[in-house]
């Protein structure tokens, strides 16, 4: 997969080889993916597609016969998924009935300077944080990966965020000729089916939670960065190609049922 051109060109690279193009004139690789997101498309319907400028889930918005679809687009790894405040994730956990003392281990994981709101003078990077309290990280992570919580930050941190509503269909991972997806239903299914992934970090199944930046020199151009959660989907193209083996499996125990 080509990584040599920005996530923006990449978007609108995949934008320009759908929009108004016939489903017939697309290359058999696009042509397996719009037949993936739409139930009956014939070879001859026109396919829009539109670039999304704003900060959303969604990069791009496919239209056939007047049925959209919010495609998120990622490239490379290490993708980051979700940004937000510190103090609306800690809502999203109160919220989510997450019991008071994981919050408060939360907080001091994310600071990692001995405070839970962030005026420690000396501040430990995550290296050394999680070999001194991985203990503490793992009832963490053993609390908020239950499936209730899990459902409900996949619905924020993937499919629809926190301000626009819209769902995604799906996660396209790769370049304009060499990529592959999940759809919405299996993104949720490899999540669920990943909670219990073995990480030292806090994270929600393969989704890791960190800080944006601990800034551990105080450089006060980062600082900022400190009061913001990052969530980051570090292994999304080996969690993709595990759901795509799962899917041919299912595939092929059907098809053996139907002999």
């Amino acid at each position: 997969m080509n990584q040599d051109i920005t996530s923006f060109q990449n978007e609108a690279n995949i934008a320009a080889a759908l929009h108004h193009k016939k489903m017939k004139e697309l290359n058999p690789l696009y042509q397996t993916f719009i037949a993936d997101l739409f139930q009956n498309i014939t070879q001859e319907d026109l396919i829009e597609c539109q670039q999304d400028y704003n900060q959303k889930k969604y990069d791009i918005v496919i239209t056939v016969n007047g049925t959209k679809k919010y495609v998120s687009i990622k490239k490379g790894a290490k993708n980051s998924v979700h940004k937000e405040g510190i103090s609306s994730f800690i809502h999203f956990l109160i919220d989510s009935q997450v019991k008071q003392t994981t919050i408060i281990e939360y907080l001091k994981y994310h600071y990692a300077d001995g405070t839970t709101n962030g005026t420690g003078k000396e501040r430990t990077s995550a290296l050394v944080y999680k070999e001194q309290n991985q203990e503490k990280i793992d009832a963490i992570n053993k609390e908020i990966n239950r499936p209730d919580i899990l459902k409900k930050a996949i619905d924020r941190f993937v499919l629809s965020g926190i301000n626009d509503g819209k769902t995604i269909d799906a996660i396209l991972l790769g370049t304009e000729n060499d990529f592959i997806w999940l759809k919405k239903d299996d993104i949720i299914g490899v999540i669920l089916a990943q909670h219990n992934v073995n990480s030292t970090a806090v994270h929600f199944g393969p989704l890791t939670v960190q800080p944006l930046d601990r800034c551990l020199n105080h450089n006060p151009k980062y600082e900022k960065s400190r009061f913001c959660v990052q969530i980051k989907w570090y292994n999304l193209f080996d969690s993709i190609i595990w759901q795509m083996n799962e899917n041919i499996k299912k595939q092929n125990i059907n098809e053996d049922e139907k002999v």
